[in-house]
């Protein structure tokens, strides 16, 4: 299937690995140029690389990947993102807002700080981002607003009250965008994974099998088992469903969010 990506500006935020990395790759892969972005240079700058290395034997051909250090939670990185996009590549079509989630914890462990840090890095980088890239998204004809969010929006997470808080935020905030841009043409969705194993997830596995006492592939089968296709999702089944709602067949998927779990969740809607 032709997905009608290739020569589409993407920007990808947290790049440098899990989905972010996996995000990029697909959308290279398609034929898009592809802008990736992170707070890590080191690491990013090898992961662009190594991306390159990799789509380029894949296609026979050099593609456009370059690497922006971001801290998605400054006003001032993500204005420098936005401009060195248009200035590589004369305009946007896609923008992927991705920033990981904030801290485990329960409400009465988190102070000031971590709710300040917690609304700037998964609401208002969104808020930015999309302020910024709008006068290049309306001038696409596929524009493409694309928000990482979390199963928390749909079922709140024990020990998770940031992300819980935050994301139902980012989640309303999506939907009044995909009513007040649709007339544009820019449509605006979430992603929301579940159980993943991404460098977020695996620790967590890993403290819990320590704690027991048993090695960590039974920590994480255990774990697989309560979902019902049986496995923990990857990076890439993810990136799947965000390459996909870029493409010119999502044209009718707009202000939905759109669960990636294997079926675990409990919710109809």
């Amino acid at each position: 299937m032709n997905l009608g990506l290739r020569d589409r500006v993407a920007i990808v935020g947290g790049a440098s690995e899990g989905i972010g990395r996996a995000t990029a790759k697909m959308l290279a892969m398609e034929g898009c140029r592809v802008v990736m972005s992170a707070r890590r240079e080191d690491r990013l700058e090898k992961m662009a690389d190594m991306l390159s290395g990799l789509v380029g034997k894949a296609l026979g051909t050099e593609p456009s990947i370059i690497a922006q250090t971001c801290d998605m939670s400054s006003q001032a990185d993500i204005k420098r993102l936005v401009a060195r996009t248009v200035a590589e590549f004369g305009g946007i079509d896609i923008i992927v807002n991705n920033a990981g989630g904030p801290p485990f914890g329960r409400f009465e462990q988190h102070d000031d700080d971590a709710w300040r840090k917690a609304i700037d890095t998964n609401l208002m980088s969104v808020v930015w981002t999309t302020r910024e890239a709008l006068p290049y998204l309306k001038q696409s004809d596929q524009a493409r607003i694309i928000n990482i969010t979390s199963t928390a929006v749909k079922e709140p997470i024990d020990g998770l009250v940031l992300s819980n808080s935050v994301r139902m935020a980012t989640t309303g905030l999506a939907k009044t965008l995909s009513k007040e841009l649709g007339p544009s043409g820019i449509t605006v969705n979430n992603v929301a994974p579940g159980t993943t194993l991404t460098d977020r997830i695996r620790p967590i596995i890993e403290a819990q099998a320590k704690a027991e006492g048993r090695p960590f592939n039974e920590v994480r089968d255990e774990r697989a088992r309560r979902i019902p296709v049986q496995r923990l999702g990857e990076a890439e089944d993810v990136a799947a469903m965000i390459v996909f709602l870029a493409s010119a067949q999502a044209r009718q998927i707009n202000g939905q969010t759109i669960m990636v779990d294997g079926g675990a969740g409990a919710s109809a809607l």
